[in-house]
């Protein structure tokens, strides 16, 4: 009885440290992404945790201490406005993290949704869905995204939608194109043979298979849509004081301060390209990691 009380936890363990052993094999395979989800989770929890982390209070100015430069009392300086750069800084990840995730995590979801149900369906919903993308595909994105604004009002809500809307139609080309290519494959077919419907067929089969290639671009969009939504601030179509994104920060100081207080617009600038920069280190990585002749060779 001792033998087989004392094996169970033992055998419990093996899963984990498999998993262990697994994840440290693809940080070393991949360092570059493990450097991208690394700080992206970082910029994610100083998100959630701003209130806690922030030393002051990112709408509040101190008129005594106007363009001040980093210093023990000020870590990064502050504005024109005498906030400190510093809190408005990690509030900003809030809203340039939303922005990047919603808009692309919106944008792959519904193009998911139109790409699959076209390829799989075809017919007249194919002909219909595939005219209204080739439509939004003729507008290049920060153009589309500026009229949309200009529409609905500049806020975080309409920001995420113009911002996501196109992304909508790349991300259903490629489903699209993904799902025609497994239709006809022997297991799809096997599928109907057995009685699976449609939608067991579409979510069991055909969306697993599509999933690698759309997270890839997952990634690539949520930094291409953190630098957009600085162009709509910069535009004047985006974040509206008194919120506080990295590229409302640079807003109005990039030409008129950059000489004199450059901390102002190098600092969430650099923020930016270390998002930017993740993200697609991130995204390299599981494009590596996902693709089965890579794995072959590196066996």
């Amino acid at each position: 009885m001792s033998t087989t009380v004392d094996a169970a936890p033992v055998s419990a363990m093996i899963p984990v440290a498999t998993r262990t052993q697994k994840l440290g094999r693809l940080v070393l395979d991949y360092p570059l992404g493990a450097f991208g989800a690394v700080v992206l989770l970082i910029m994610v929890l100083a998100a959630i945790f701003a209130p806690l982390i922030a030393p002051y209070d990112p709408t509040v100015g101190d008129s005594t201490a106007l363009f001040q430069p980093p210093s023990a009392q000020y870590l990064l300086g502050t504005d024109a406005f005498g906030r400190d750069i510093l809190s408005r800084l990690i509030y900003g990840a809030r809203i340039s993290l939303m922005v990047g995730f919603g808009a692309s995590t919106g944008g792959i979801v519904i193009g998911t949704t139109i790409g699959v149900l076209a390829g799989y369906l075809g017919g007249w919903f194919d002909t219909v869905s595939q005219r209204i993308m080739d439509a939004l595909l003729a507008f290049p994105m920060l153009l589309l995204a500026l009229a949309i604004t200009s529409v609905l009002g500049p806020s975080l809500t309409n920001v995420i939608i113009a911002l996501g809307l196109p992304i909508v139609p790349r991300a259903a080309r490629i489903a699209r194109a993904s799902t025609m290519s497994l239709i006809n494959t022997t297991f799809i077919e096997a599928a109907r043979a057995t009685g699976c419907s449609d939608t067991r067929i579409i979510f069991r089969h055909i969306l697993p298979n599509t999933f690698a290639p759309l997270l890839v671009i997952a990634t690539a969009y949520l930094g291409l849509a953190i630098v957009q939504e600085a162009a709509l601030d910069y535009l004047g179509a985006g974040i509206q004081e008194p919120q506080s994104s990295w590229g409302l920060m640079m807003t109005g100081s990039a030409t008129s301060l950059a000489l004199t207080a450059p901390w102002i617009v190098i600092i969430p600038g650099l923020a930016i390209c270390l998002a930017v920069l993740s993200s697609n280190f991130l995204g390299d990585a599981i494009r590596d990691a996902l693709d089965p002749k890579l794995q072959r060779s590196l066996r």
